[in-house]
């Protein structure tokens, strides 16, 4: 432990040295044993992807007063965002522009997939019961007029959250009548009770992303989760409310082809999704899956092309789209002005 003198004194003290826990490793979460970044360490590593990132995903440092000024309000409330938990390159864009993606039931995902950076871990049944007026005032707050709620997977939980989940929406909806809300959603196990009582909570928008190819959906995702389980899941909560949109994601770079993620938008519009989104899978620690491919732009528009052809309402492809990049242009059809 480093040592100091004191001036007045002439005697050496310690000064504590604050250990941050390195990524893969076990760590405490106000009493809750987890794996910082979700992944546990790896001896090797699994090589990197040669060669340098294209310039065309270099961003900028966090920065400017509405990134400072949300990124205050949402320490204030106690509230985690998926935004920071992922380590979204878009987090100073989206937050400057004023729009924001809330993550609800704490901070510490159930799963571990191999893609996501979330802390894993078993919560045991908790809930911050001041989480949804928590998460209304926040939206007030930032005067945003959509917000995404999205959320870590809760299996510790019998209905996975749900319950929980319509609270904050009827939260915000109840001080905020005026502000459009997508719910991402875990898969709840595929059970529809559990989609239904977020469906029903007077959302605009429902998510559950694919995240990945059929092919490719394990090892990438948790042994929980399932491709038709989440296509499953999407056509029931279009089925029950025809009203309420529906939108998926895709990471691409993780080693399928091109006619795999043809075939996977045309999985989901069969579904009955509405709004598709594609984006770079980026690897965020050296313990997750390594990047298999990078995608230029001009793929990534013939991706849009090709989804827009199958009937989607909208298509948002890029390098750094992902599913809530700017959520609240996706109606206006313009792919988020990218």
């Amino acid at each position: 432990m480093p040592v100091s003198a004191d001036s007045t004194t002439g005697r050496l003290d310690r000064i504590p040295v604050r250990v941050v826990p390195a990524s893969g490793h076990k760590i405490d979460k106000d009493g809750v044993r987890a794996i910082k970044n979700g992944v546990k360490a790896r001896r090797t590593p699994e090589p990197v992807a040669r060669g340098e990132k294209p310039a065309w995903l270099k961003v900028k440092l966090p920065a400017g007063a509405g990134y400072a000024r949300t990124r205050q309000i949402v320490k204030t409330h106690r509230l985690a965002t998926v935004c920071e938990e992922s380590m979204c390159p878009n987090v100073a864009e989206c937050w400057n522009a004023g729009t924001a993606t809330i993550m609800v039931l704490g901070s510490t995902c159930t799963r571990a997939c191999r893609f996501c950076a979330v802390d894993t871990g078993n919560p045991r049944g908790r809930l911050d019961a001041d989480e949804p007026a928590n998460a209304a005032e926040s939206v007030r707050l930032m005067g945003l007029k959509y917000v995404v709620i999205t959320s870590v997977d809760r299996d510790d939980l019998a209905d996975g959250g749900a319950g929980h989940y319509a609270a904050c929406v009827r939260a915000i909806k109840a001080v905020n009548p005026q502000t459009a809300v997508e719910a991402l959603t875990p898969d709840f196990r595929g059970d529809t009770a559990c989609v239904a009582t977020v469906v029903d909570a007077g959302l605009e928008v429902f998510a559950q992303n694919l995240e990945t190819v059929e092919r490719l959906t394990h090892p990438v995702r948790d042994p929980r989760a399932g491709y038709r389980q989440t296509l499953d899941v999407l056509a029931f909560a279009k089925r029950h409310r025809p009203a309420v949109l529906t939108k998926t994601s895709l990471m691409v770079g993780l080693g399928e082809s091109d006619a795999e993620v043809q075939a996977t938008m045309a999985d989901a519009r069969a579904a009955g999704v509405d709004i598709f989104t594609l984006g770079q899978y980026l690897r965020p620690t050296a313990h997750h899956l390594p990047v298999a491919r990078y995608v230029s732009p001009a793929q990534f528009e013939h991706y849009r092309e090709q989804g827009l052809a199958l009937g989607f309402t909208e298509v948002v492809a890029g390098p750094l789209v992902r599913s809530s990049y700017r959520a609240e242009q996706a109606l206006a059809r313009n792919n988020c002005g990218l």
